[in-house]
């Protein structure tokens, strides 16, 4: 699952749709990352962003378009957890990393596929992104709300937590502003 329905204020710009140096906007970089690894790929954005759901489409991305995606990445991804009761577990990656390596995205979903509860990267020592569930979450997924996102049900439940470590140092890197994209 791609979260792609965050505002991104900070960046003064529809930072999905910006350019990485070879050309490829950064939500579309972050979703080819993914997409070899996801059975089923589904992408949950905001209603203003016709151009990367259309984008998305035609690589195959399911898109579904959050009306509360505004108050925050829970509501997203609640959303995106309803559209699939029949998975074994959800890989979740944000739309403004598109540094992560697909081989990263690939040890976290066998990660899952063997069997971990919740699994994460680990670059240097950092927990990074992105974060796999396992189906038990469900619940708790479709109950988040607000701009934490997860982040509650792993603090509550470190114990769950698979932590793998990768040489990805892309886990840890995110865009949040302009100069957060390396120069062309």
């Amino acid at each position: 699952m791609l979260l792609a329905a965050g505002q991104g204020r900070r960046f003064g710009a529809n930072k999905l749709l910006h350019p990485l140096p070879n050309g490829v906007p950064i939500g579309l970089a972050a979703a080819r990352a993914l997409g070899p690894v996801a059975g089923r790929r589904i992408a949950v954005l905001a209603s203003h962003q016709t151009v990367l759901a259309g984008l998305l489409a035609a690589e195959g991305w399911e898109t579904l378009i959050c009306a509360d995606a505004h108050l925050g990445m829970g509501h997203s991804l609640a959303a995106g957890i309803a559209t699939s009761p029949e998975a074994s577990g959800w890989l979740v990656a944000l739309a403004d990393m598109p540094f992560i390596q697909p081989a990263t995205h690939q040890h976290l979903a066998d990660q899952l596929a063997r069997g971990a509860r919740l699994v994460a990267p680990t670059y240097q020592g950092q927990r990074g992104h992105p974060v796999g569930f396992g189906a038990e979450w469900r619940p708790q997924l479709l109950a988040l709300h607000g701009d934490t996102g997860a982040r509650p049900i792993l603090q509550a439940h470190p114990e769950a937590l698979h932590l793998c470590p990768v040489d990805d140092a892309g886990v840890l890197r995110d865009v949040d502003v302009v100069g957060d994209v390396p120069a062309g």
